[in-house]
């Protein structure tokens, strides 16, 4: 090669920090920059007896012609994963190359330029990206996976304590000392703490995480506040707490999740009754036309929270003072759930409050536009609505309903194992209930659209179970169940729910 040409290359590419080899239309290398050198490790005098076209490693690996196309083309091309036996036959650790190959023509003469960028560092940090990214997956499998195990294998048995120890109570109320009454109030009550702290805890782990999936309908929020309102009275009636209401007659319809709209409002307000030990509760529900939005104000004139504590009230486990967590009953979960839940559904949470005068908890949702109409349903004629058909593996929840329906309902139990559809038409019962447990969630699916497909008498079907999300819930109210309950429950949820299909059946 002439002077002037390896001068002309060298302006052009000796400054340059990515690798660079200039070939000839005989395949040899004419030209190379410090940047080739320092990578390859050889100078351009032990070269000259090298040839691409005669190199074994770019033949195999396709490169080779794709340099021979460039020569006929003069077209540019970019190959990934260059390597020659240059590279190979080095004691070192062959970098991983994406190579642009492109032609130029000086002095009448063809020549190819190839331009290596190194993308070993890159491709590893991709590599360590994927691996910490299949981590996390992982991880938050079983971390998902340990919540489910968690949930199920605590409420069950959570519901049996809970379940036996009311019916206990109410039994021996009259027939034991009062000593002993404060033993059984104090079982109960440990039990429903220690349910209500695991459930808040599993909902913000799964709020946290992401997998928390909204089933939103429109409700009316007066009936809603209303009856969260008449549950919380009794108890603060029980601490000589007087509740006010200024709540709109008028429907007020908002499109929510009704689970999570309703533990939100608990939330609030049993928060308002705890807080407070003399004084009143003022509840306040209606409607910023202006703004389109309902709004629902909860005053306290309890303890009050500093402003300096304003700012962390929302954050999960937070407690102004830790003499709380030993005064008051709870987990500091509470507000941050309800803040959660209401954000998701589009709305606000704010407070407002002073240290030893009380607090107002102020929250919004946008009103809904759905028009809402009346579905007549139809009556359903069935046989003895005083019996049940049940299917319960377990034997624990048939046990329990028994206890809780005694004198009021026959039970018939069957397992999933020996149940046939044909069972529907040879029982005389009304109601039909399922115990489910994951193990039997899809075969459960199956029955239970079948039964709602094949009986001719519509029988009302109920499902117990341990399954608090939302979207697992929806799965059976799509397969046709009229009421899924969540363990635990209690005598009156169940006689309640009873109560509420026999009626509309």
């Amino acid at each position: 090669m002439q002077d002037s040409e390896n001068k002309y290359f060298g302006n052009l590419y000796s400054f340059i920090q990515f690798p660079i080899q200039i070939i000839s239309d005989k395949g040899r290398i004419v030209y190379i920059n410090q940047s080739f050198t320092n990578q390859w490790g050889y100078e351009i005098d032990e070269l000259k007896e090298y040839s691409v076209f005669e190199d074994h490693d770019l033949r195999k690996s396709g490169i080779q012609s794709s340099i021979k196309k460039v020569f006929e083309t003069q077209n540019y091309l970019s190959v990934n994963n260059y390597s020659d036996s240059l590279l190979r036959n080095k004691e070192i650790t062959v970098p991983i190359l994406k190579t642009n190959i492109f032609p130029i023509n000086l002095q009448d003469k063809n020549y190819v330029v190839l331009f290596h960028i190194d993308q070993t560092e890159t491709f590893l940090a991709e590599e360590e990206v994927k691996k910490a990214r299949d981590g996390y997956k992982e991880a938050e499998r079983l971390k998902n996976t340990f919540l489910n195990v968690l949930s199920h294998e605590l409420r069950t048995p959570l519901n049996i304590i809970l379940g036996y120890a009311s019916i206990i109570k109410e039994n021996l109320k009259d027939k034991i000392s009062s000593e002993d009454v404060v033993y059984l109030d104090n079982l109960y009550s440990g039990s429903e703490r220690l349910f209500k702290g695991i459930t808040q805890m599993l909902e913000f782990a799964q709020l946290d995480a992401g997998n928390y999936k909204l089933n939103i309908e429109t409700f009316n929020l007066t009936d809603l506040v209303k009856s969260t309102v008449k549950f919380v009275r009794n108890l603060a009636a029980e601490r000589k707490l007087e509740i006010k209401t200024q709540i709109v007659e008028k429907p007020i319809y908002v499109d929510v999740d009704y689970q999570c709209i309703e533990s939100a409002v608990s939330n609030l307000l049993n928060n308002a009754v705890k807080f407070t030990k003399q004084g009143f509760i003022e509840v306040e529900l209606n409607v910023l036309a202006d703004k389109d939005l309902a709004i629902c104000r909860i005053k306290d004139s309890g303890v009050g929270i500093s402003s300096q504590y304003l700012d962390h009230l929302f954050q999960p486990f937070s407690q102004e003072d830790t003499n709380i967590g030993r005064n008051y009953e709870g987990n500091g979960l509470g507000l941050a759930l309800a803040k959660r839940y209401i954000e998701k559904m589009g709305g606000s949470l704010l407070v407002d409050s002073i240290k030893g005068v009380g607090s107002t908890f102020s929250f919004t949702l946008p009103l809904s536009h759905n028009k809402r109409t009346t579905v007549e349903v139809e009556p359903k004629k069935v046989k003895n609505l005083k019996r049940i058909l049940m299917l319960d593996d377990a034997s624990e929840s048939y046990d329990l309903l028994r206890a809780f329906l005694k004198n009021k309902f026959e039970i018939e139990a069957h397992n999933f194992r020996d149940f046939k559809i044909d069972l529907i038409d040879e029982e005389d019962h009304g109601v039909i209930i399922f115990d489910v447990n994951h193990n039997h969630w899809a075969q459960s699916l199956l029955i239970c659209r079948d039964l709602k497909k094949n009986d001719s008498l519509k029988r009302p079907l109920i499902v117990i179970s341990s399954e608090f999300m939302e979207e697992k819930i929806k799965e059976f109210y799509d397969a046709g169940a009229d009421k899924f309950i969540i363990k635990p429950f209690s005598r009156t949820d169940l006689v309640k729910t009873l109560e509420e299909v026999t009626t509309l059946s």
